[in-house]
């Protein structure tokens, strides 16, 4: 099964399907703004140039990567979340899955910054200006930035992420997408206490109505 098959038939939707050196067959226009068509653009253009397999996928805004999930109808484990933090030496990309929490522990150890902290989103709309709040791309080559990933993300064949506007998303394989990057996979996410109820994403947070906001 192909990549862009499996994803039309998980996700019910208008897709653009992708093939192996990226080229998009085109379906209508649902009324992108300017900046949603720049911002997306832009991310698509990234992995067309590595020659990667992926599949654009419309769907309804999401602010947070748990909205994506529902948005998507698929389990908040199978979205990652890119957050990016201040170092001492400039901003790192971290990638953990939309299911999990970041450890902030955790992340300054890996950096190696105790001071390692969450950017602000003054600071995001001006580092990152090219993508909405939300949509940051887990693609350190194009963002300038280190990328560090949680083990548990390489755990799923296939992931979605946010296209850098909060109503696109890009399919593809995990192994595809940071293979081509230089990543470092380094534990990052907390991890649930013994008996304790799963994080929202693991229990279909669409029918929770909570909101992630890291």
């Amino acid at each position: 099964m192909t990549l862009g098959g499996a994803v039309g038939a998980v996700y019910g939707m208008r897709a653009r399907r992708m093939g192996l050196a990226g080229k998009a067959t085109r379906w209508p226009s649902r009324g992108l703004a300017a900046w949603e068509v720049a911002a997306m653009s832009v991310v698509t253009e990234h992995l067309e140039q590595r020659g990667s397999a992926f599949e654009v996928i419309s769907h309804r805004q999401a602010s947070t990567s748990t909205d994506e999930a529902r948005a998507l109808g698929i389990d908040a484990g199978e979205v990652v979340k890119t957050l990016a933090v201040r170092t001492a030496s400039g901003y790192a990309l971290l990638v953990i899955p939309a299911s999990r929490r970041l450890d902030l522990h955790l992340a300054r150890e890996a950096l190696g910054d105790n001071h390692t902290r969450l950017a602000t989103e003054e600071e995001l709309s001006r580092a990152f200006a090219a993508y909405q709040l939300g949509a940051l791309p887990p693609l350190g080559a194009l963002v300038g930035a280190k990328v560090y990933v949680d083990p548990e993300v390489l755990g799923h064949e296939t992931v979605a992420f946010a296209a850098g506007a909060q109503t696109e998303s890009v399919k593809m394989r995990t192994a595809e997408l940071f293979g081509s990057e230089q990543v470092t996979t380094i534990p990052l996410v907390k991890r649930p206490e013994p008996g304790s109820e799963e994080p929202i994403g693991r229990r279909r947070a669409a029918q929770q109505g909570g909101v992630e906001r890291v």
